[in-house]
């Protein structure tokens, strides 16, 4: 079964190391990586997602508050480069 996941994080390093793990793992398809919750949004509207790495702290609009306002949502992996948000 394949798990079909995006990348939400305004960090471009970030978004790197993390498509380069799961270019490592067979069952998950990256669908696409968003810079902030916005375009994640936009995503989450168009594709079937099951799966989204989040980053917690970014601007405008944080993780915790972006996954607060979806009405059904994927599941969530919470990311952090800061330890404060571990």
């Amino acid at each position: 079964m394949m798990i079909r996941s995006i990348i939400v994080d305004d960090e471009p390093l970030s978004q790197k190391v993390l498509q380069r793990y799961l270019n490592d793992v067979p069952n998950i398809e990256l669908v696409a990586t968003c810079n902030h919750a916005f375009e994640a949004m936009e995503v989450l509207e168009k594709e079937s997602i099951q799966l989204i790495f989040l980053d917690i702290n970014m601007p405008r609009l944080s993780g915790v508050n972006f996954l607060k306002s979806l009405t059904h949502p994927p599941l969530v992996i919470f990311i952090t480069a800061y330890p404060e948000y571990a």
